[in-house]
């Protein structure tokens, strides 16, 4: 109600002024053009003239949504929208005029460019006005704001400059630095562009905060938040423009490695039209699968998943292309019912992400992890091939590469068995990769979960490394695999250089403002190595995508691994089986494995 009232008053005020300034506008372009004494035989043809374009004039405002600009969001767009709408009635005028001259003469035409001028002048100041107040006034709320200089002299940082000014960001910058030779010295707002090694005089007189006002790629941000953080900023945060806010720079933003080939046109035209089923589909890389099939253009995308929780999830996730989703709660275990949902949908392509990925409960649990992994990848491959499906893509992990855990060994053979089974009709390709940013049980959550409780961050070892990727990211390049897979092939993602966790977890603690938090190391968990690997030999070829490479996978006769299978689902201690099926598990069941 209250904010009714406050457009309809906005309305009312805008309306009221402009009718006037365009009244006022009319009579002063007469009163110019014959130097300010009007003969009285023109004034007839001045009150048409000026009704009917004080009617045009509003009319056109109203079409290019003016009265529906506040006065803090007017802006250059507003001023130019203005200026088109003024003129289209003038031109509408001249029509008007062409037409039914008699009806207004005598009538100088020359008025219609000074009534124009004129217009444009008045409209713009009216709404400008405001605007000149608020970014000149000094703010009465520095004793309240959080003082802190703005990085890089960029159209984000006037944005960022003026939302400052309204009180909307609560921060005062008190300088703008850049580090680009050529803008050292020019204005940005009211600002004279300093050096970046100013920097350090701010901190030393107590400045603790810096808001990085540029668009950076990853390695530019790092390296940009080791130096602020060197010079003694504390606090350091992102301006994201189309949020207008300043937010905290996060661990996210420092690992997130952007890959530099992600291919929307290729990923777009392989999608496209296809009935696609992904498994796993409630998990992080299923989920990501099913966003990116959808935003792709699939036909039909089935989303199956035997976690009711998960596939409530990404059910509501994607509520709103319900005529394109079906989700189907299903174990992939359950043989008979999966091949009724393969013979109904008919699917082109399969995404297999379902699996237990978790490396301490698969220990625990090694015959569910031989269960859901192996067995469940062999049912819904056989499925698969049963019933026509063209194309089968199986996410895997770096942890198949000479594993050392249950869970690590049972992907590894779920490489052998679906890449084997791969012929001219059923092209099966596989896709490993390394941690992705924020998954479910990875190390990120655990810590801002521990730091969130002001509880210590507890590490396994401190010399253990990880890679990590954007879940969006590593999903295009699944995707972008796919799109390029002829059947057989064990595709391996770039995911640039690994990351030590004890220095992730030291950085976090920096960025949270908790270093009085402890890092306690509690040992390596069974089966978990300290370096996770991603190639397995240096004749991995690069495909013509620098982020995905190409690797050959060993040849196993199916009916032996078959036979394997079947004995490790009868076997309650499956190790010493997985050993013979895969001779280079180096089981870690103590959790003193050091490779």
């Amino acid at each position: 109600m209250n904010l009714t009232f406050y457009k309809s008053k906005r309305l009312i005020f805008f309306l009221c002024c402009d009718v006037f300034l365009f009244l006022l506008s009319i009579f002063l372009a007469f009163s110019l053009r014959f130097s300010g004494d009007i003969p009285d035989i023109f004034y007839e043809g001045m009150i048409k003239a000026g009704l009917i374009l004080l009617v045009l004039k509003i009319t056109f405002l109203f079409i290019f949504r003016i009265y529906k600009v506040a006065w803090r969001f007017f802006s250059l767009n507003e001023a130019r929208k203005i200026f088109f709408a003024l003129a289209l009635a003038e031109l509408c005028f001249l029509g008007i005029f062409y037409f039914y001259g008699d009806f207004f003469n005598p009538f100088p035409r020359s008025v219609i460019g000074i009534d124009f001028v004129l217009s444009y002048m008045f409209i713009g100041t009216l709404r400008i006005s405001k605007r000149m107040f608020v970014d000149f006034r000094h703010s009465n709320l520095i004793d309240e704001e959080n003082p802190c200089i703005v990085v890089g002299a960029t159209s984000k940082a006037l944005h960022l400059l003026k939302g400052a000014k309204e009180g909307s960001l609560g921060l005062f910058p008190i300088a703008v630095v850049d580090e680009r030779k050529e803008l050292i010295g020019t204005y940005c707002d009211k600002f004279i562009v300093e050096e970046k090694e100013k920097i350090k005089d701010y901190a030393k007189d107590g400045i603790k905060t810096a808001i990085i006002a540029l668009k950076l790629e990853q390695e530019e941000l790092k390296k940009l938040f080791d130096e602020l953080i060197s010079y003694g900023i504390s606090d350091v945060k992102i301006f994201s423009f189309t949020r207008n806010e300043a937010r905290d720079i996060s661990i996210e933003d420092l690992l997130a490695r952007k890959p530099k080939d992600l291919d929307d046109r290729v990923v777009a035209t392989f999608l496209k039209d296809k009935v696609v089923l992904v498994s796993g589909a409630g998990g992080t890389i299923g989920s990501e699968l099913c966003k990116q099939c959808i935003k792709f253009g699939v036909k039909h995308l089935i989303m199956l998943d035997h976690s009711e929780f998960n596939l409530y999830k990404i059910n509501e996730d994607l509520s709103l292309h319900k005529e394109k989703i079906t989700p189907v709660m299903l174990s992939i275990l359950d043989e008979e019912s999966l091949n009724e949902v393969l013979k109904e949908y008919k699917p082109d392509l399969i995404l297999h992400a379902a699996a237990y990925k978790h490396v301490p409960l698969c220990e625990q649990n090694p015959h569910s992890a031989v269960l859901n992994n192996i067995l469940g990848t062999k049912i819904l491959t056989d499925v698969a091939k049963k019933n026509g499906v063209k194309k089968f893509v199986m996410i895997s992990t770096d942890k198949a590469v000479r594993p050392t855990s249950i869970m690590g060994c049972t992907k590894r053979v779920c490489e052998l068995y679906t890449l084997n089974s791969s012929d001219e009709n059923f092209e099966v390709s596989s896709v490993r990769f390394g941690n992705v940013l924020g998954s479910s049980g990875s190390v990120i959550p655990k810590f801002k979960a521990q730091i969130a409780n002001n509880e210590p961050l507890t590490l396994t070892h401190p010399d253990i490394v990880r890679y990590f990727m954007l879940v969006s990211e590593a999903v295009q390049l699944v995707l972008q695999a796919a799109a390029i897979a002829k059947g057989g092939e064990l595709f391996v993602l770039d995911m640039g250089e690994p990351v030590k966790i004890i220095d992730l977890a030291k950085k976090m603690l920096m960025l949270s403002n908790k270093n009085d938090l402890e890092i306690k190391i509690t040992g390596l968990r069974k089966g978990e190595k300290l370096f996770e690997e991603l190639l397995i030999n240096e004749n991995d070829v690069r495909t013509q995508y620098e982020s995905i490479f190409a690797t050959t996978s060993q040849k196993v006769d199916l009916q032996i691994l078959n036979d394997q299978i079947q004995a490790l689902v009868k076997s309650e201690n499956p190790a010493q089986i997985l050993k013979t099926i895969v001779p280079e598990f180096n089981h870690n069941k103590d959790g003193d494995y050091q490779g």
